[in-house]
């Protein structure tokens, strides 16, 4: 009968396809058990949101087959346990193992609609998410996502909202409807840092936070307060949206947020499109997705309901792909 170790062999020459390392060396082999001619084993992945999760699978068997010939059945299970930024860990007390900052150079390119998106994608796939709605001028995310009300008290912390399986809190449950906020800088600072000390987050992989456009206090307070594991910009596809988009990335860049990619809104017949993919190649970041201007995405947000929940086509696609690459740049970033 073969050994645990013979396994463990045949399977550190099986590649994770986003990390490049061996799967055995990287700890995601669990549970052995060998029969006569029958194997199973357990593989951890770093997010529930893995795109090559097959892949792993395929040649996983591929593996056994060539080392262990005996070998006739092999039944592999997955389950996931993402790696959280140890620096949040370290920064502020709770369990949000990943922070990913949403921002655009300016207003009216639907970055808050992005976010919303992403943020119901990543939950449809098994993760645990959050949503902070940052946006202290314009906080949209209750209406988009239909969360509206008051969040509960309780020792001494907000609850946050839930809705579609995120937790969500926003500036517009603290402040009175349609109160505009004329705050400075520390003002400011102070209630982005009480987002994430003040409110009860349950156990998070990812947390999306909606910020305000623009390159302000609010992407300073943020970065101050919280480390960030990574930034998408969001932008639509015309000269003076990349030109104000370009500000936010190397506003992120100057405050050591890195960028994990662009996301071009709105593109085709209107807008035009291929602005962010040039945008991506002039800055040496990812081209994560590109965003169809759609009436049904309008009318998801009139209805507080995200449109990935209730559409399975290529602009649902597109926001699941955002989605992946977001999960698989943090779990790098986690390996040591």
């Amino acid at each position: 009968m073969y050994t645990e170790q013979d396994v463990l062999a045949s399977l550190g020459t099986v590649l994770d396809p986003d990390i490049h390392q061996d799967i055995v060396s990287l700890g995601f082999v669990k549970h052995i058990k060998i029969a006569e001619t029958s194997l199973s084993f357990t593989v951890t992945l770093t997010t529930p949101v893995c795109p090559l999760k097959d892949v792993i699978r395929l040649n996983c068997e591929a593996a056994i087959h060539r080392d262990l010939p005996r070998i006739k059945t092999i039944t592999i299970t997955f389950d996931a346990q993402v790696r959280p930024d140890s620096r949040i860990a370290d920064s502020i007390a709770g369990t949000i193992k990943n922070i990913i900052a949403v921002g655009s150079g300016k207003g009216g390119v639907g970055k808050s609609t992005v976010s919303v998106n992403i943020a119901c994608a990543l939950a449809k796939e098994g993760a645990l998410v959050g949503l902070l709605d940052c946006d202290i001028y314009g906080p949209n995310i209750p209406r988009m996502t239909g969360a509206a009300g008051l969040p509960l008290e309780r020792d001494e912390k907000i609850v946050p909202m839930e809705k579609h399986g995120i937790q969500i809190m926003s500036m517009g449950y603290l402040i009175p409807p349609n109160q505009a906020l004329v705050w400075r800088g520390p003002m400011i600072h102070s209630a982005v840092r009480q987002l994430f000390t003040d409110v009860a987050w349950r156990e998070i992989d990812y947390l999306i936070v909606d910020l305000p456009p623009g390159t302000g206090d609010a992407q300073m307070s943020l970065a101050q307060s919280v480390p960030v594991t990574g930034a998408i910009i969001v932008t639509m596809p015309q000269l003076v949206a990349l030109d104000d988009a370009r500000r936010g990335a190397d506003a992120f860049t100057r405050l050591s947020v890195p960028v994990l990619g662009i996301v071009e809104n709105m593109t085709g017949a209107v807008f035009g499109s291929g602005g962010g993919a040039s945008l991506a190649d002039e800055l040496a970041v990812p081209f994560i997705g590109s965003i169809e201007l759609e009436a049904g995405i309008t009318a998801s947000i009139n209805t507080g309901r995200p449109y990935v929940l209730d559409h399975d086509d290529g602009i649902s696609a597109a926001y699941h792909a955002i989605a992946r690459h977001i999960a698989v740049r943090c779990s790098m970033a986690a390996i040591p």
